[in-house]
């Protein structure tokens, strides 16, 4: 029963993940797409900027959409919302009205560069929204049905979930690259086909169109999935939240969590004001500040425009592109070491390391273009596997395990609302410092603004790995009584 419980958790996690992998993907398969956008679309840098972190300014609606309709609607509801925006913007992306080529052959309706740049914009911004949704109820869902001693990992599959989606984009971007050749994005004026137009000619179309399969599946197997049984025992549905728990931890583990969850749920009053409580100050502090943190670090603009950063120094774009791949395989396998070893050395740690090792990897990438040196990638590298081994899985983690399960959806949306908007900004003005300031006074500045998330995280985060989500909770409550 424990191996088929544990069979049927981590097929769960890995359904609910799918829409972090989409995340992911949509990250790096837009850092293919740049050079072709700002060419075929005329951009200027800040115009490049704004079609890049158009998805993000989505992801900020997102997640104020879900700290409304995840305690309302439930967590797989939210989730089934979150995969039709996705799949909604993959196909949107793919088929903006063409405005250049063969018009009189047009394989889509044709229209002129502002309205087809403008509905580009629009579908990213509700890939974005169901990005947003996805951020705050996936780690939700993974957390509330989970048992506590492998909490840590399985939420932490959210965040390994992404950096697959950012490698496989990258491999994609570098096939599709190559197999195109010198014609990427050379559009002639005869009629051609449509698998060319797509590929070759105006080939971001192409690239964001291998997103579709993905985000079909993702919302398909959703249907599949089961509620989430806290939340099912918030709404007064015990009975049905018992039975899923039994399937996964086995009756006499799942009547003792039954148990500890009606205790909690009763005590909590829900809504916007019980995150003011003055037990919850500290999480709160902790779940708007650590996610912003995270990503003052530069991480989305990293990945949004790998290859154009690596061409700053590589000047080769074949090169940019496979150096962009293995930012992605560094990504991932350094994620993977965080879920290893989330247990074994706890949050806290793990972020300690992890930051610091940031700071001084980001400050090696400023000096290193400082100097005109060819080998950025190196110092770029150890930053993606210290970003990947701390900030990035478990930022997820700490912010779905330390509040209450009634205002879970809301507090976290929050945080997550905390996260996007930062990445936003950092994403949005990263074309035009890298022209103002240059990259390496671009890269100083990140290493900068690491600095206080290191002091941040010494005097706030505490160790929750091995503790339920309500013994976490009675920590906040026994804390604020000791003031």
């Amino acid at each position: 029963m424990k191996n088929k419980g544990s069979l049927y958790l981590l097929t769960i996690s890995f359904v609910s993940t799918i829409g972090g992998f989409l995340f992911g993907y949509d990250t790096a398969i837009i850092s293919g797409c740049n050079s072709f956008l700002q060419t075929h679309f005329e951009l200027s840098a800040a115009m490049l900027g704004w079609v890049v972190s158009s998805a993000l300014l989505g992801t900020i609606a997102g997640c104020v959409v879900s700290g409304i309709i995840t305690d309302r609607i439930g967590r797989k509801n939210a989730l089934i919302v979150a995969a039709s925006c996705l799949t909604i913007s993959a196909i949107g992306s793919m088929l903006p009205p063409q405005f250049l080529g063969s018009l009189e052959h047009a394989h889509w309706l044709t229209s002129n560069s502002t309205v087809s740049f403008n509905f580009l914009i629009i579908v990213r911004v509700i890939g974005g929204i169901g990005v947003g949704i996805t951020s705050v109820v996936a780690p939700i869902y993974i957390s509330e049905l989970t048992k506590p001693e492998s909490r840590g990992k399985f939420v932490s599959i959210y965040q390994l979930s992404i950096t697959l989606g950012i490698l496989l984009a990258f491999l994609v971007d570098w096939i599709v690259l190559n197999r195109a050749g010198d014609s990427a994005g050379v559009i002639a004026n005869e009629a051609t086909g449509f698998w060319n137009w797509l590929f070759v000619q105006e080939i971001w179309r192409g690239m964001f169109g291998t997103e579709i399969p993905i985000a079909a599946l993702f919302l398909t197997l959703l249907f599949f999935s089961p509620k989430s049984p806290r939340w099912l025992v918030a709404q007064g549905r015990k009975d049905e939240a018992l039975a899923i728990m039994i399937r996964i931890s086995g009756k006499e583990q799942a009547e003792k969590q039954m148990l500890a969850i009606n205790e909690m749920v009763e005590a909590d009053s829900g809504g916007f004001k019980e995150l003011f409580k003055p037990f919850l100050r500290t999480p709160l502090m902790i779940g708007i500040l650590l996610p912003m943190f995270s990503h003052l670090s530069g991480i989305a603009a990293i990945m949004y425009f790998a290859p154009n950063i690596l061409n700053e120094s590589l000047h080769s774009v074949e090169n940019s592109f496979l150096g962009a791949v293995l930012v992605g395989v560094v990504n991932s396998v350094f994620t993977f070491v965080a879920i290893m070893n989330i247990e074994k050395f706890g949050r806290r740690k793990l972020l300690l390391v992890g930051v610091t090792g940031a700071l001084l990897s980001l400050a090696g990438v400023g000096v290193l273009f400082a100097i005109g040196s060819s080998l950025v990638i190196i110092p770029l590298l150890f930053y993606v596997a210290s970003f990947a081994f701390s900030f990035g899985p478990v930022v997820w983690v700490i912010i779905s395990e330390i509040f209450p399960t009634r205002i879970r959806g809301l507090a976290v949306s929050i945080g997550s609302f905390s996260l996007m908007v930062t990445g936003f900004f950092i994403t949005l003005t990263n074309p035009v410092f890298i022209k103002t300031i240059a990259p390496g006074g671009t890269f100083f500045l990140y290493a900068a603004l690491t600095v206080p998330a290191i002091w941040f995280i010494w005097k706030f985060v505490p160790e929750t790995k091995g503790k339920t989500l309500e013994e976490i909770e009675k920590y906040w409550k026994d804390k604020a009584g000791k003031k």
